[in-house]
């Protein structure tokens, strides 16, 4: 029996990395080569060097493939990809791992359900260095035959575990909004008391030290993308998670929660903050800023520069 043809569509930070250790996987295992396309093609060199195949088109994925993996920055590009889809999507499997609104994958799910294909919802926690390492987190929710077929090509292979939250594909997403409540969350916190680490003469070195030993390595990790100055990347260079993503994602969270009367007051600050970051990003907005920037939008807040020596600024 022949292994099923597997496509991707897109190739962001967290796509890319995710595609190749797929495709490392398939050469692996002896596999039909993935075959992928993105908005921008030439983003898959490092991919197609590792044997993967470009095609031009999303409809063209979708006809050659059985199961088709889909990782886009919002709900537009998604709701594009499935309309392009329809089409060829009769007897296959499509799979999206981005970052969306329930309500767009309950509308999605239906479409594809019309056409006669299968809709898992299966976003990822964990950032592009874990896609690397293959090390994130699924949430999925889908038909159970469905989540059959594309396990073997998550944990292990793309992930490390996998949380299987039935087949009502917008539980997976609201899992993920809840995750990102936390995540968004911690990073306000931390920043914050970076800043009054700096601002009381106490020292962002010794809180850090503090975070470890106290709270351990995930803390440890959002604490370092400020000390280390990634919350805003050189021109040029990519942000681990670009703000403007952390903002759509923040968005989405205080929706649902408005819509069930919750108040989320500290994404709240935080979306405040991350916007504030964005509106002052220098270099006429060619600087490119991680959600991280929070900590920069702070620090001006409280009289200090936004940029530090460690983010190529200059701290104030």
């Amino acid at each position: 029996m022949s292994t099923p043809q597997v496509g991707w569509i897109g190739l962001g930070s967290m796509g890319l990395q995710m595609s190749k250790n797929l495709q490392r996987h398939l050469n692996k295992t002896n596999q039909q080569c993935l075959i992928y396309t993105n908005r921008t093609l030439s983003r898959g060199a490092s991919l197609e060097t590792l044997g993967a195949k470009p095609v031009e088109t999303v409809a063209q994925v979708v006809q050659a493939s059985d199961i088709v993996f889909s990782c886009v920055s919002d709900d537009k590009a998604l709701r594009k990809i499935v309309d392009a889809a329809l089409e060829f999507i009769a007897g296959k499997t499509f799979v999206d791992c981005s970052t969306v609104h329930p309500e767009t994958s309950v509308t999605l799910a239906k479409r594809v359900s019309e056409s006669q294909g299968r809709y898992v919802s299966a976003p990822v926690f964990g950032a592009a260095t874990a896609a690397a390492k293959a090390e994130l987190i699924f949430v999925t929710a889908g038909p159970k035959a469905a989540k059959e077929q594309i396990a073997p090509y998550l944990k292990g292979v793309m992930g490390r575990s996998i949380i299987d939250l039935g087949e009502q594909q917008e539980k997976a997403n609201l899992m993920k909004i809840s995750g990102n409540i936390v995540v968004v969350g911690f990073m306000e916190l931390i920043s914050e008391a970076h800043v009054f680490a700096e601002k009381t003469g106490l020292g962002c070195d010794v809180l850090e030290s503090m975070i470890h030993e106290m709270f351990g390595a995930v803390p440890l990790s959002y604490s370092r993308r400020i000390t280390t100055g990634a919350y805003a990347p050189p021109p040029g260079e990519k942000a681990g998670f670009d703000v403007a993503l952390a903002i759509k994602d923040a968005r989405h969270a205080l929706n649902c929660a408005s819509g069930v009367g919750v108040r989320l007051d500290v994404t709240e600050v935080a979306l405040a903050h991350m916007e504030l970051a964005q509106s002052l990003e220098g270099d006429g907005g060619q600087r490119p800023l991680d959600s991280s920037s929070i900590y920069g939008a702070i620090r001006t807040q409280s009289g200090l520069g936004f940029y530090t020596d460690a983010a190529g600024g200059g701290s104030s």
